[in-house]
């Protein structure tokens, strides 16, 4: 991230909030197979996307685990043949070297471009200033992408569905020398925030990033992935398709992804992505993970969490987490609804 555009932490005039999210990293795939490559690779529709859309998608094993999530998007702004996404910057190599293994003699190269991603978000009677400043409309709807001078503006999901239009939030990708070029105009309207209150407006938007921890140990239904379209059953094969297809279409999905917070100041030391989840009401074994998490500005000290759950334990939930005497977790609603599951 550029030092010179770094936005103050104290700015009092500011309508923005900027967060630097070193924890995501951007990635290409350049060639005439890249495209087609991916759509074998994914779990969603990459060759049927918008051009001025980005989307979610999942890159499974044989078995239908997860091993990454990214947003991904190809088209306007960019030549047709590439597709440039972002996923957790600690799994990247790892993934990445596993995707080349399997190119063998397809036209698609990976590259790691020297690109960063921050997240903006603002209410929604400032997008218009901000969109002064950089001088045309940023987009309103969720995965809609916009290309401009300074970079590429991605609108992120909503920490609620009928809150769109009070609280907007992008992912802003750009190399050091956009941000700076942009600078002077948009600096002095955001006001430095940590990555975590960004992954705290994730969590509540309900969009899952599986990271180093939880690798290896979801199929995309138990994240919720084909709930906000991050899953194609049209699209045709890719590694792990005829275990989530096989979920889908006999209904046997009964483990689901949900919201919950923790008091902050209960939480134990050290990582809890993929600490287990207890329902002290039915179990002494786990019932459980934890899947992401990220903090809740504000004076209440929260910690908005991810976790993976029988559907059964949230009818009267009673969570705890680490220990059946952990602390607990209080479920909250999602902004989008498990269907007939």
């Amino acid at each position: 991230m550029p030092a010179s555009f770094i936005p103050s932490a104290t700015a009092t005039a500011a309508t923005a909030w900027f967060a630097p999210l070193d924890q995501l990293r951007v990635f290409t795939v350049t060639g005439q197979d890249a495209v087609s490559f991916l759509q074998g690779q994914l779990t969603n529709d990459i060759a049927a996307s918008s051009p001025d859309h980005a989307i979610l998608a999942g890159y499974c094993t044989a078995k239908g685990r997860l091993l990454a999530t990214m947003a991904v998007w190809r088209g306007v702004g960019q030549p047709a043949e590439q597709v440039t996404g972002f996923m957790r910057a600690s799994l990247s190599d790892a993934v990445i070297k596993r995707l080349r293994m399997f190119v063998l003699r397809a036209k698609a190269v990976f590259d790691t471009p020297e690109l960063s991603v921050a997240g903006v978000w603002t209410h929604a009677d400032q997008v218009d200033q901000l969109s002064q400043a950089l001088g045309a409309a940023l987009p309103t709807t969720a995965w809609a992408r916009v290309e401009l001078p300074g970079g590429t503006w991605i609108c992120a999901p909503s920490t609620r569905s009928d809150q769109r239009q009070s609280i907007l939030r992008w992912w802003w990708v750009a190399s050091a020398e956009q941000r700076n070029a942009v600078a002077a105009a948009l600096a002095p309207l955001m006001t430095l925030a940590p990555a975590a209150d960004w992954d705290g407006l994730d969590m509540l938007a309900g969009l899952p990033w599986i990271d180093t921890p939880t690798q290896d140990l979801f199929i995309p239904q138990t994240v919720n992935l084909d709930l906000i379209e991050g899953v194609s059953f049209t699209k045709g094969c890719y590694p792990g398709q005829e275990v989530v297809a096989r979920s889908h279409y006999r209904g046997t999905v009964k483990r689901r992804m949900a919201l919950g917070l923790i008091r902050t100041s209960d939480l134990p030391e050290g990582e809890i992505r993929g600490l287990d989840v207890y329902d002290t009401t039915v179990t002494t074994e786990p019932s459980g993970r934890i899947i992401d998490m990220g903090s809740l500005a504000g004076p209440e000290g929260e910690t908005a969490v991810l976790f993976e759950i029988p559907l059964k334990s949230l009818v009267t939930p009673s969570l705890a987490l680490g220990t059946l005497e952990g602390p607990a977790i209080r479920v909250q609603t999602l902004p989008y609804a498990y269907g007939s599951d």
